[in-house]
């Protein structure tokens, strides 16, 4: 039988003190209901649009696209894909109870940690492209066109990967009801069988998902900045600014709300019985989630106003736009003739190759 704590599920009132006193989650419920709606659609409309906007700016201009270029494009693709989620969480936690399907817990419960693997695992080739452009140069060459080469099957392995990362959670992910209300948890079965499932989904998830890629993305931003600092290059310290800021800021969204789930899932079958530590778990658990959600509408942020050549690119959208609009409300065929050569010409153009740094940067 599964144990079940207040935390999660907060419009429950269950006994879970020693003395057997009741263990009220109302408050926890209560700032769910308020917050999480408001918060939900702000980050769905801003990370849709940004999203979106990141991968039309990437599609327009950038001819010469680097790896870099094509990992970050990904992302935006994975992004969407967990924004996509927002609304059904915010009716979740605004309803205190799941009226989706079952198939639809375990999907959106599914994409999150696809997100989260093929973030971490995107970051990683990131971090390997970075290294051989910048620390081994007089291989980056080589490395980077073969690279370039087989570009969509190292996509694809990272997101069929991830797939197969998430297939835990999909599996275990249910909409069942508990005393009269549906909740959208993970479930296991028999006490035994459900622990050595949980450790071993969670080994490899931890270890394949976030600890590995985390290493390696260690090992080459210590080689990277060590070679930054003894360069008198300023482009090189710019090539992998944004990429930097893009890591921390992933990493400072995303492993508190992990981790406080990995804890959650270790105390199955051994909760604890305190009150006001189920409470301040509640309240941990929720802002960190909302913390993570709200990741995936930050790296466009980061790249209007960190990285110059994004910007660059998402003027020159606004400046043809503006052109063809001017085009349509002139009406002559001189205006027309002149728009379409000025678009054309600016389209033509795009930007000089910078030998393989990121459109971002």
């Amino acid at each position: 039988m599964q144990t079940i704590t207040p935390y999660d599920y907060p419009n429950l009132t269950l006994y879970f003190d020693e003395d057997l006193q009741p263990c009220s989650m109302e408050s926890v419920g209560l700032f769910k209901k308020t917050y999480a709606p408001v918060l939900f659609s702000l980050m769905f409309v801003w990370g849709l649009l940004g999203n979106v906007l990141v991968i039309v700016t990437f599609n327009h201009y950038k001819r010469a696209k680097s790896m870099t270029d094509v990992y970050l494009l990904n992302m935006a693709v994975a992004d969407i894909l967990l924004v996509l989620t927002l609304p059904f969480w915010a009716v979740y936690h605004h309803k205190q109870e799941w009226i989706f399907q079952d198939f639809m817990c375990k999907l959106v419960r599914a994409l999150y940690a696809i997100n989260f693997s093929c973030s971490m695992l995107l970051l990683a080739c990131v971090s390997i492209d970075r290294y051989v452009a910048i620390v081994q140069v007089t291989k980056s060459f080589k490395f980077r066109t073969t690279a370039m080469a087989y570009k969509n099957m190292i996509c694809l392995f990272v997101w069929l990967f991830s797939a197969l990362l998430s297939s835990f959670t999909y599996y275990f992910s249910e909409s069942y009801e508990i005393n009269s209300v549906l909740v959208c948890e993970p479930r296991y079965y028999g006490a035994s069988t459900a622990l050595q499932l949980k450790l071993a989904a969670l080994a490899v998830q931890v270890a394949v998902g976030y600890f590995i890629p985390f290493l390696v993305m260690l090992f080459c931003y210590t080689c990277i900045i060590k070679t930054l600092l003894h360069a008198q290059n300023s482009q090189r310290h710019k090539a992998i600014r944004v990429i930097v800021v893009v890591v921390a800021v992933f990493l400072f969204c995303q492993v508190p709300y992990n981790v406080l789930l990995l804890k959650k899932a270790i105390e199955i079958g051994n909760p604890d019985h305190r009150c006001h530590e189920h409470v301040k778990s509640a309240y941990a658990l929720f802002l960190t989630e909302t913390l993570a959600f709200g990741h995936c509408c930050l790296n466009p942020s980061i790249y209007a106003f960190i990285g110059v050549k994004f910007r660059n690119y998402f003027w020159k959208i606004i400046q043809d736009l503006w052109c063809v609009s001017k085009q349509y409300m002139t009406g002559t065929r001189s205006s027309r003739m002149s728009s379409d050569m000025y678009v054309s010409k600016r389209t033509s153009e795009g930007f000089p190759s910078d030998g393989g740094s990121s459109f971002t940067m």
